[in-house]
């Protein structure tokens, strides 16, 4: 598993020639480098002298935050499963037109997968961002820096992983599909870039 490599290994593994793992498993990587962050800066706020009115939702940033890095630590092979998926749909054999129709069938349903995966990993980040938001505004003044690189992070999860749906929104011929996913991605796209800015003009350094 791409996870439980060492982060040399896993550099060295997406620097080699290969398509996987690249930019959605690095997302995904992102995304849960970000939710450690928020994690962290929740957990060096809860019992701290002069924090204590924030503890309790502290606690549940620290929570909600380790499940989002759990489920994205995941994410990192999820991404380069659905893109093997694709490949493996395109090697099916195509000799008869009923094996033509069978592969095309499983190349658009492997496309759709690989549309999916990526868009789950840009919700999270953005949610990760209202976690580290809050981070920023209410947690241990002496680590705003993490929470902010924590925002940052995952709006560039989130960002990347939504140029991974969109390039694989271009290979589907289902119209209400790509309509439905295109919104969600523009949609995202939008809220992302405001999320950011607005938990980085809170930020005076």
């Amino acid at each position: 598993m791409l996870a439980n490599l060492s982060i040399t290994d896993f550099l060295e593994k997406t620097a080699f020639r290969a398509p996987v793992p690249g930019g959605g498993s690095v997302a995904a990587l992102s995304a849960a480098a970000a939710a450690a962050l928020a994690e962290m800066v929740a957990n060096l706020t809860i019992g701290k002298k002069g924090f204590e009115s924030v503890e309790a939702e502290m606690k549940e940033i620290a929570s909600i935050a380790k499940d989002y890095r759990k489920k994205l630590t995941v994410d990192i092979d999820r991404d380069s499963d659905a893109f093997d998926a694709v490949m493996a749909a395109f090697r099916l054999p195509k000799n008869t037109e009923e094996e033509k129709n069978k592969r095309k069938h499983a190349i658009q349903e492997a496309f759709k997968i690989a549309s999916l995966v990526p868009l789950e990993v840009a919700k999270s980040a953005y949610g990760i961002m209202d976690l580290a938001e809050k981070a920023v505004l209410k947690g241990n003044k002496n680590a705003v820096t993490d929470a902010t690189v924590a925002a940052m992070m995952a709006r560039t999860a989130a960002l990347s992983a939504l140029y991974n749906v969109r390039i694989n929104l271009s290979s589907i011929k289902d119209v209400d599909f790509f309509s439905a996913i295109t919104e969600q991605v523009t949609e995202l796209e939008t809220v992302v870039e405001k999320s950011e800015k607005e938990i980085r003009s809170h930020v005076h350094l």
